[in-house]
């Protein structure tokens, strides 16, 4: 009796699923040689929780371990961007401004010049380049005023902060966002041996980053040896950073640093490209909103959200991510949310719940994956995938993740298989964390949802693991191509 309700159980569990998975036979063990990689890598098989969806053909759907709460590190970026596409659309933009409350004659601003933050992902030095121009153009040259920075368009969380991965809090992916975010807040330091002269710079040139060159100039061009930098806060507020090692006649060395906090190097850009314009601003720079009777001076818009999910998804880059699930809050804030992240969390949830989705599993702190709180089952991942492959907006968000041997975060995986191009995969990796999920296809050319997340104090190895799982799931039997050619005979 036990034994016949078995099925009816399982088939139960997938109902969430869709209606044609509930009736079809499910498979509740670990694939043989994904078994033999957990094996091989010393890991207990309740490390990792599995999903293996078929989409658009015949197949066993596999669930195993896929109702407990696992970390899914960079694949929570999934949610983020698929939930940003549904709510604020495939065209949604950002807007940057330049305002003022004087007056402006003769080239001269005669009062303060405001930039307004609009909680842009993508404000790279280029835009913002691109958007003093236009102030130039406009007549301005000289701001008797200060420079006002306003932040406000956010309304930040408090949250702890993310130290992984050796405590260094100057690494760039650990960047947090900012209503006023530019250039993702990192330095770029490049040190070159130019003919047994060694030079350093920084881009961009920003004043508060000052530069003490320790390196020696090898007459060898063999490029072997490290350059070190090292940053000491300043009693002046800025940094000094110590560049040291050596470096081979013609070589060069380069790394990127943040530094300095959102104010100062947004303030710091903005006072490097509009000198360089031939512009000056008189004032101090400071913190302050847009007064309501201030005058536009000048805008300008992010791309496409479409595009900006490609950069997410593609390159796994925490604090776009951030910035969006902070956007989304924004977008949808009411007076009892508190901060734009629990505006974020809320809305995400009664957007699930739209499709049908419950994940009382699912916990998001940031929407990037970058924390210790985050949390998610594999079947809720699996499910909030197959309802993306029946959004509108399923092509824009394909795209939006790595394809196999060929781009991304998965550009060196699965390169000399079958299965390069056939998988657009999120990766996932923390120190106790490595997860896989998106879309593949199978040797019939039939397409999968793939979720695989392994949690573990000692993950090492466990990339070949899900490496492993792709490739099993692209096994299956081969089937007659029913195929209907269009080809005039």
């Amino acid at each position: 009796m036990i034994k016949s309700l078995r099925p009816l159980f399982l088939a139960t569990l997938l109902l969430p699923f869709s209606l044609s998975v509930s009736a079809a036979p499910i498979n509740t063990a670990l694939p043989p040689k994904v078994q033999e990689a957990l094996k091989a890598s010393k890991l207990d098989g309740n490390a990792l929780s599995l999903v293996l969806l078929p989409l658009t053909g015949p197949g066993t759907p596999t669930v195993y371990n896929a109702d407990v709460s696992v970390n899914p590190a960079s694949t929570m970026k999934l949610v983020t961007t698929y939930a940003a596409l549904e709510m604020l659309g495939p065209t949604h933009q950002w807007k940057t401004e330049f305002y003022t409350d004087g007056t402006l004659s003769n080239g001269v601003l005669r009062g303060n010049l405001y930039l307004k933050g609009g909680g842009d992902p993508k404000l790279n030095m280029e835009k913002l380049w691109l958007l003093m121009r236009d102030l130039r153009a406009n007549g301005v040259q000289q701001v008797t005023g200060d420079l006002v920075l306003d932040r406000s368009h956010f309304v930040q969380p408090q949250l702890p902060v993310f130290d992984d991965d050796g405590n260094d809090k100057n690494k760039p992916f650990l960047v947090r966002p900012d209503s006023l975010m530019v250039n993702l807040k990192a330095l770029r330091f490049v040190t070159r041996n130019d003919g047994g002269k060694i030079l350093v710079s920084v881009e961009p040139p920003i004043a508060a980053i000052h530069i003490n060159n320790q390196v020696k100039a090898l007459s060898s061009n063999k490029c072997t040896g490290d350059v070190l930098y090292n940053p000491v806060p300043d009693a002046d507020g800025g940094i000094t950073v110590t560049v040291s090692g050596q470096l081979g006649d013609g070589c060069n060395s380069q790394t990127y640093l943040s530094l300095l906090d959102h104010p100062t190097y947004t303030a710091g850009a903005v006072r490097a490209i509009w000198q360089e314009l031939g512009g000056t601003i008189l004032g101090k720079d400071r913190l302050d909103v847009v007064p309501g009777s201030a005058k536009l001076l000048a805008k300008a818009y992010s791309p496409d959200l479409a595009e900006i999910i490609r950069d997410i998804n593609k390159f796994s880059n925490n604090t776009m991510a951030q910035q969006l699930f902070l956007s989304l809050g924004s977008e949808f804030r009411n007076e009892a949310d508190g901060d734009d992240a629990k505006a974020a969390q809320r809305v995400i949830r009664q957007w699930l719940a739209k499709k049908g989705i419950t994940a009382p599993h699912l916990v998001m702190e940031n929407g990037s994956g970058l924390s210790r709180a985050e949390r998610v089952s594999a079947r809720e991942m699996a499910q909030m995938l197959q309802a993306a492959w029946n959004s509108p907006y399923q092509a824009e968000f394909m795209s939006s993740l790595p394809l196999a041997g060929m781009d991304g975060t998965m550009r060196k995986r699965l390169k000399r298989t079958a299965l390069r191009g056939e998988a657009h995969i999120k990766t996932g990796t923390l120190n106790t964390v490595r997860a896989i999920a998106g879309f593949s296809r199978d040797s019939n050319g039939n397409t999968w949802v793939v979720v695989a997340i392994l949690n573990d104090s000692r993950p090492w190895g466990a990339s070949s693991i899900l490496d492993e799982v792709l490739v099993s799931m692209f096994n299956q039997p081969k089937l007659a191509n029913t195929s209907i050619s269009l080809r005039q005979q």
